[in-house]
């Protein structure tokens, strides 16, 4: 099925039958990807008053009970709500969910003890490109961030500056196969994500991040068609399916 996009006066035009997933699927146990020190999240049958969820022991139906938190056990988007004293909800967040993206591939950089995404690297791989929404894409880019746990690991993450010049560039969705953009250990700073909210000055409330994406490495960087999914949740982050579709001659 081919679908035709208009943005800023210019026609796009994606194949909705070739889906490019980039999310990372709960699966519960150890082997699901996990960050911030949380016990891995757990799928279980319902078990209440001699009923068990599960056909295999003898129930009517499958049904699981489900322990996760978007932060931690997926794929999740989030918004200015994650930092904000007053609520806001992620499920409000977006008027639209199909966006212009470029995804860009990316070397974190040493910068002392950590590793880094400056405004330089992002700058050179962007070029004279502007769009709605950036997917980055680290390396190495290891089939294990399907599975891995980030705790107590440092991972790489932005630096200030460089998620100010997204903004600058008017990007309003970032996406990061990182489980954040902030370094893990700042002392509570999350400078990252303060500016790419604009939280000094009028605060971005239709601006998302996506959090534990993960891109295969046989997708090329380029121009995509990106659909953002999020489940409807009234909170600061939902598990999220983001997807990417290759563009079309028009």
């Amino acid at each position: 099925m081919i679908a035709t996009l208009q943005h800023k006066a210019k026609l796009y035009r994606i194949d909705l039958s070739k889906p490019l997933d980039i999310s990372i699927a709960l699966k519960g146990g150890k082997k699901n990807v996990n960050a911030w020190y949380l016990d891995p999240p757990r799928i279980e049958p319902h078990c209440q008053d001699g009923f068990v969820g599960q056909v295999a022991q003898g129930g009517s139906t499958n049904f699981n009970d489900i322990w996760f938190n978007p932060h931690s056990h997926m794929t999740h988007t989030e918004c200015l709500g994650h930092i904000t004293e007053g609520f806001h909800s992620v499920n409000t967040a977006l008027a639209k969910y199909f966006f212009i993206a470029e995804l860009v591939t990316v070397a974190p950089e040493q910068q002392g003890g950590d590793r880094v995404i400056s405004e330089k690297q992002l700058a050179y791989a962007l070029g004279d490109s502007r769009p709605e929404a950036v997917v980055i894409r680290t390396l190495p880019n290891l089939a294990d961030k399907r599975t891995r746990s980030h705790s107590d690991s440092n991972p790489p993450y932005l630096l200030e500056g460089a998620v100010r010049f997204l903004v600058e560039l008017g990007v309003e969705h970032l996406l990061v196969d990182l489980p954040s953009v902030d370094r893990e250990r700042d002392g509570g700073a999350l400078l990252s994500h303060h500016a790419f909210w604009t939280m000094k000055g009028e605060p971005r409330v239709g601006a998302t991040i996506t959090e534990l994406i993960y891109v295969p490495n046989k997708v090329k960087d380029g121009r995509f068609v990106l659909e953002l999914q999020l489940a409807p949740m009234e909170n600061d982050a939902s598990p999220s399916r983001p997807v990417l579709y290759k563009l079309l001659e028009v």
